[in-house]
């Protein structure tokens, strides 16, 4: 089966992240998300983040860093998430396709809100947070 190539953004601020609603009418609709999109024909993942965080966000990414590449099959669709924290940006994050969005913070990111190839997001992300507090 081939794969869809998705750039997604942590949207990270202090120990929160900013996600988004996703419509009841699209793929995995009703769940949060972490916000980004498909990747086109001969972009880069970064890209493809940058122009996709504007579109759906407004806002410009200004510093972001790999996390995490996933691979996950739906059973009716494949993903390849190209996951990257974003830290510097300049905007506030909004839902500027009307989509609700919120910050919430990174403990209380739970696996059910989310669709399921966004659980080795949140696991990298909590993971990330235990070694940054570990070495406080």
């Amino acid at each position: 089966m081939r794969y869809i190539d998705v750039a997604v953004g942590v949207i990270l601020r202090d120990t929160q992240t900013y996600v988004c609603l996703r419509p009841e009418d699209k793929h995995q609709g009703g769940k949060w998300e972490f916000p980004g999109g498909k990747v086109e024909a001969d972009e880069a993942p970064e890209a493809a983040l940058v122009r996709e965080l504007q579109e759906e966000v407004a806002i410009t990414t200004t510093f972001c860093e790999p996390l995490i590449l996933i691979e996950h099959d739906y059973g009716d669709k494949c993903v390849r998430l190209h996951v990257f924290t974003v830290t510097g940006f300049t905007g506030e994050p909004t839902g500027a396709e009307g989509q609700p969005g919120k910050w919430l913070a990174l403990d209380a990111l739970h696996y059910d809100d989310f669709p399921a190839a966004n659980r080795d997001i949140i696991d990298a992300l909590l993971l990330d947070e235990r070694i940054k507090n570990d070495n406080a």
